[in-house]
């Protein structure tokens, strides 16, 4: 069943990718425009944004093939928004140094984004660093202080045929890298670090996008390595590595009445290490349109980790807004298989699912995790579905 399913998950992914355009491949012909042409100073001081700005606007304008181009170097920049559309759908943005946020949070903070691509088609972003030095508005939130919420270290807005390739991204203030309103994307060999106590620094975050895929990575944050929010599809997941964080997160859902939800999903070949979930679906418990479907978690291995498998629909932090309420998001047809390890707590298997809406068509397929090098529980609350193979804890479905 699981075997078909990924088949099928797989047959809808290349179909979809099918009907889009290729992804760009850098042309050895393309004109290059290199930000030190325009002023940008590697000394990690000198404001550099009007420069990388300019370069930009060179290649955007050009209607053939292009190369932005960032040297070794540290390059300072304040927020910035690289704006299509371009003449050209292929642009190489290729970063051989790191670019360096503002030490001062409040530079970027307010913004909401520090480095941005907006409506473009066929940007590559290739090698690099992106440091958003983030550790004085992480110190702030601790304390208590009233504090912005933050600037994500890149986005790529309402955009289509993608690639990020080799990048690495340390200490975003907020998330480190968002793909919103996109359209065939391939993510891959990234790198992403935070402190484990950082707040809201997801690795990776997707919503409202189709096509996407993300490859070859390793995550470590303090909040989800990757979260997936709603209006995903075509989602491909595969060979991640994932710790310190949150885990991997579908969710949270639910937060609106009118909400898009998620579907064929498909995370394989992941390894979890010391990390607070797993594979976790979680939605608010409140009315909602949204869904959650369509969902294949294969080849999962678990070191020492809180919560391994947890699908959670009371999800209502601070009780308020939500308290006593029944999640409407529907999670049905989700499979687990082969998914082994070592859970930190007893409950390895936790499936709270919404008193409203149960959860149907759970199954768990090759399923062997451990606490304390002991058979771990598992507990089911309004899930119903099946079980084959090896499956400890025992299923309660």
């Amino acid at each position: 069943m699981a075997a078909a399913l990924a088949l099928s998950m797989l047959t809808i992914y290349l179909a979809a990718a099918a009907l889009s355009p290729s992804l760009p491949a850098a042309s050895a012909a393309a004109k290059k425009y290199s930000v030190s042409s325009y002023g940008a100073k590697p000394d990690g001081k000198t404001d550099s944004t009007s420069a990388f700005l300019s370069a930009w606007n060179k290649a955007c304008s050009s209607p053939s093939p292009s190369t932005v181009y960032v040297p070794s170097g540290r390059f300072y920049l304040k927020n910035v928004a690289f704006q299509g559309p371009c003449k050209t759908n292929s642009i190489l943005f290729r970063i051989d140094g790191t670019l360096v946020a503002p030490s001062d949070y409040s530079v970027i903070a307010k913004v909401g984004n520090w480095i941005m691509f907006r409506h473009v088609n066929g940007v590559t972003v290739s090698g690099g660093t992106l440091d958003g030095q983030g550790a004085s508005l992480w110190s702030c939130k601790a304390s208590g202080k009233s504090c912005p919420a933050g600037a994500r270290n890149l986005e790529f807005s309402n955009s289509q045929n993608i690639q990020i390739n080799g990048l690495a991204s340390v200490n975003s203030q907020l998330f480190h890298i968002v793909i919103n309103g996109c359209q065939n994307v391939k993510i891959q060999g990234v790198k992403v670090t935070a402190a484990g106590n950082s707040p809201n620094t997801d690795g990776i975050h997707v919503q409202s996008s189709a096509g996407v895929t993300i490859l070859n990575s390793r995550i470590g944050t303090g909040d989800d390595c990757i979260s997936i929010g709603p209006g995903t599809t075509n989602l491909w997941i595969e060979n991640i590595a994932c710790g310190p964080g949150h885990g991997i997160s579908i969710g949270s859902l639910g937060k609106q009445l009118h909400e898009a939800g998620v579907q064929n999903v498909t995370v394989k070949t992941v390894t979890f290490t010391g990390t607070q979930n797993g594979l976790r679906i979680k939605s608010w418990g409140r009315p909602s349109t949204g869904f959650a479907r369509g969902i294949l978690f294969q080849h999962a291995v678990m070191n020492n980790v809180q919560n391994p498998i947890v699908i959670d629909q009371n999800y209502c932090p601070g009780q308020k807004g939500c308290p006593g309420q029944a999640s409407g998001v529907k999670v049905s047809d989700v499979t687990y298989q082969d998914v082994h390890g070592s859970s930190r707590t007893e409950v390895a298997v936790k499936f709270a699912c919404s008193k409203s809406n149960p959860c149907t068509g759970i199954r768990l397929d090759g399923v062997k995790l451990t606490y304390d090098n002991q058979a771990a529980d598992s507990s089911c609350q309004n899930a119903d579905g099946t079980a084959s193979g090896v499956v400890q804890p025992s299923s309660c479905l």
